[in-house]
């Protein structure tokens, strides 16, 4: 039976058919209404004083937080998910172009149809598990299930922040698990073969994407100041390759950018552009007859022409310049988490999954460095192999 305390501060009891509660070893629960007016419990309290603790904290909690904001919190977790996303992702305004044509996808295709009616705050884990399962039923993709939950999972989070949900719906969540398919990686044969048939304009994205790590949109807007040192090139913009218009770097507000090393032939890449063509009144190099900028049907038309010209079989794209970028740093020692930062990923894990193939025998090339560092120079060599135990 549920002892109530005084008005809004809650109770506490506890769930068994013990004839002599108080003097069981059963563990209390205790049942509270939180900020948003919602009714919850919490167990796991072995005494009453425990309980009562418990209960005199969230009380103060509640009472000392201002009646606007618990208000605002109530209105918010009202709120139908639908409602609350349509006005999360203008907020969003770091967000470039192309990222919010894929939320907004993302949001129609798979989030909305399963969750679009659902309050905001009636959130919990077992309802985000349920929309992974839902995806896994329908066989939507990994990928498309990894970046559904992401998405989902910064609206909820941002609502969570904002005092519409109450505990963190995401703990203990296992989220869907893409493993990228095995990448495509230009060869450096296949690089200058490219080179001598393109265009001078293709030249410079092929530089800038296998020497710098440039994505495309990136490289359309290759610029003159960017070129920050001799060895160092600053990418501050990227042009958005449908609508060709100015935008911050994918994972970035704007104003903000990261510097990546600059080989001596890109450089000279970018010279020999500017020497032979010029730029435009901006500074910027690349443009076409009809157009400021390059853009993404550009980029595939010169592409395929200078596919066909070189006599390359292989269904290479563009990105396989970038993928040429990291393999090319992995395989000469740089640290991975150096090629994350230049190659603008927003977090490591994603660089791990993509590129680890490109690092093998690593453990056993650590073996060997930790066995250096286990006996001096003296006995390196002459330390006999004991046979394992039976």
């Amino acid at each position: 039976m549920a002892t109530k305390l005084i008005r809004g501060m809650g109770s506490y009891f506890k769930t068994c058919s013990c004839k002599r509660q108080g003097g069981c070893a059963h563990l209390y629960a205790i049942r509270f209404r939180d900020g948003t007016g919602r009714q919850r419990e919490e167990t796991g309290y072995p005494t009453q004083d425990d309980a009562l603790s418990r209960l005199a904290q969230l009380y103060s909690e509640k009472r000392s937080t201002p009646v606007q904001q618990a208000e605002m919190k109530r209105t918010l977790g009202k709120q139908r998910f639908s409602a609350y996303a349509s006005t999360w992702l203008p907020r969003q305004r770091h967000f470039a172009p192309g990222t919010v044509r894929t939320v907004t996808q993302l949001l129609d295709r798979q989030i909305l149809p399963a969750l679009e009616s659902r309050r905001i705050n009636s959130f919990s884990s077992t309802v985000v598990d349920d929309f992974i399962m839902s995806m896994e039923e329908r066989k939507v993709g990994l990928a498309t299930q990894q970046n559904a939950f992401d998405t989902l999972k910064k609206i909820l989070r941002d609502a969570h922040r904002r005092g519409g949900i109450a505990d963190d719906p995401f703990q203990g969540v296992v989220p869907p698990e893409y493993i990228p398919n095995r990448i495509t990686i230009s060869t450096l044969e296949e690089i200058h073969a490219l080179k001598e048939v393109g265009s001078k304009g293709l030249v410079v994205i092929i530089d800038l994407m296998s020497g710098c790590g440039h994505r495309n949109g990136e490289a359309f807007a290759a610029h003159l100041d960017g070129m920050v040192a001799d060895d160092m090139y600053r990418i501050t913009e990227q042009i958005e390759g449908r609508t060709r218009q100015r935008a911050p770097l994918k994972h970035r507000k704007a104003g903000e950018f990261r510097e990546v090393p600059m080989p001596a032939t890109v450089r000279e890449s970018l010279l020999r552009y500017v020497h032979d063509l010029g730029t435009d009144k901006n500074g910027y190099l690349l443009r076409t007859q009809r157009s400021p900028y390059w853009g993404h049907s550009t980029l595939d038309y010169q592409w395929s022409a200078a596919r066909k010209r070189a006599g390359i079989k292989r269904k290479l794209n563009p990105y396989s310049l970038r993928h040429f970028f990291a393999s090319n740093c992995l395989s000469r020692g740089i640290p991975i988490t150096d090629v994350a930062e230049w190659m603008g990923h927003s977090n490591i894990n994603m660089t791990y999954r993509i590129y680890r193939h490109l690092m093998p025998a690593s453990i056993g090339r650590a073996a060997k460095v930790l066995e250096a560092g286990l006996y001096p120079k003296s006995r390196r060599g002459r330390v006999a192999t004991r046979p394992l135990l039976q």
